[in-house]
């Protein structure tokens, strides 16, 4: 069965771009330096080949119109998978000529979950943007949230959760610690 995962990179204040949707900072990618931790032969390091390895498992993704436009759609698929795009616009050029597996849905957050998962199979369904995320809980089609909290403080920025429906009561799955970033995966219970 297919789980739609919230997989995002934040500061410990809550950040996960700073107002210019630069990711962490002046360099753009402070927030996903730990992403290119080694081990000591100077490879990946276990957690982050272990992280590599899920995001590339997924089925399908599931992607905010903002964070698809700035990511240039990943060049028209994410990793071989389609991208579902909730919207109330249309589609820009690229995505709507040069993308073949990039879907637009214009119908809500609900009938994207529906598609992505149709499209995933058992696979997992990676969503992506912090808009979408949010959407995504407030219509209870967010199964899990994986958080790499990075030790830095950016001060101001894009917050990852600025607007929820109410409390979300949220059941930790999974803790992994490295020096670069503490990974907490929750499930989001119904």
């Amino acid at each position: 069965m297919s789980v739609s995962v919230l997989d995002m990179s934040m500061s410990l204040d809550g950040y996960i771009a700073d107002p210019h949707d630069f990711l962490g900072g002046d360099d753009g990618e402070r927030l996903h330096k730990w992403a290119d931790a080694k081990d000591e032969s100077g490879q990946p390091s276990a957690v982050v080949e272990q992280f590599q390895a899920e995001w590339k498992a997924a089925g399908a993704v599931i992607a905010g119109r903002r964070t698809a436009e700035l990511m240039d759609h990943w060049g028209g698929d994410h990793g071989g998978a389609p991208i579902f795009v909730p919207s109330h616009r249309p589609p820009g050029p690229a995505a709507r000529w040069g993308y073949p597996l990039v879907t637009y849905v214009t119908d809500g957050i609900d009938s994207a979950m529906a598609q992505a998962k149709a499209a995933a199979g058992d696979r997992d369904v990676q969503v992506r943007g912090a808009y979408t995320g949010q959407r995504a809980l407030a219509a209870g089609v967010l199964d899990e949230v994986q958080i790499h909290q990075v030790p830095v403080l950016l001060g101001e920025g894009r917050r990852l959760f600025d607007v929820l429906p109410s409390l979300i009561e949220l059941q930790i799955v999974r803790v992994i610690d490295t020096p670069e970033a503490t990974h907490i995966r929750y499930r989001v219970p119904r």
